[in-house]
């Protein structure tokens, strides 16, 4: 039986994102990112598929990738705030890490567990960049969801498309707190 870890769970009962426009640099190093995937990738993966893996995106990269935003939402012709809003979390980024889901053929594991894996890839990394004191956040948006972002801006195949992008960096500001569930409505005792 593993020994209760009280640091641990306070961390994870206080846990709480920071809002990506706020972080800056400095950002990890490449050695302090391997670390934060190396624990990202400890994560529930029925029959070890590994149904994911990992783009990290510096800051020239990620300023590439927010002219493909605009261009592709100008070819969509979405409204100019949406295009703004889509490229704005590269614009303001300094590090992020894609973690891409990649879909394989098993005739054991649905799709939809490995979907669940990719997301817990997420999560991980999340909580491992917060507790080693860096500020994080998981976005997503339009631009996660565009096929065409996805091929053409991150080399994706078919079987793969974007679970999150996390962002890392220095905080710059504290957020408030927010408010959480009421377990009184969410939880059924059976």
């Amino acid at each position: 039986m593993p020994a209760p870890n009280p640091h641990a769970f306070e961390f994870l009962l206080s846990r709480r994102s920071r809002p990506a426009k706020t972080l800056t640099t400095p950002v990890p190093d490449q050695s302090e990112i391997l670390e934060l995937l190396t624990v990202a990738a400890r994560t529930p993966d029925h029959g070890k598929l590994e149904p994911w893996r990992f783009i990290v995106l510096n800051k020239p990269e990620m300023n590439k990738l927010a002219d493909v935003v605009t261009y592709l939402g100008q070819t969509k012709t979405l409204d100019a705030e949406k295009i703004a809003k889509g490229r704005k979390q590269f614009d303001d980024g300094q590090l992020a890490i894609v973690v891409v889901e990649v879909q394989k053929e098993s005739a054991k594991i649905p799709v939809l567990e490995q979907t669940y894996s990719a997301g817990a890839v997420c999560l991980n990394l999340l909580n491992a960049a917060l507790a080693k004191g860096w500020g994080a956040n998981w976005l997503t948006g339009w631009v996660s969801h565009d096929r065409d972002f996805m091929s053409q801006g991150l080399n994706l195949s078919a079987n793969e498309r974007i679970a999150g992008i996390i962002h890392i960096g220095t905080e710059t500001a504290i957020p408030p707190e927010r408010p959480r569930p009421n377990l009184d409505e969410i939880v059924t005792w059976a």
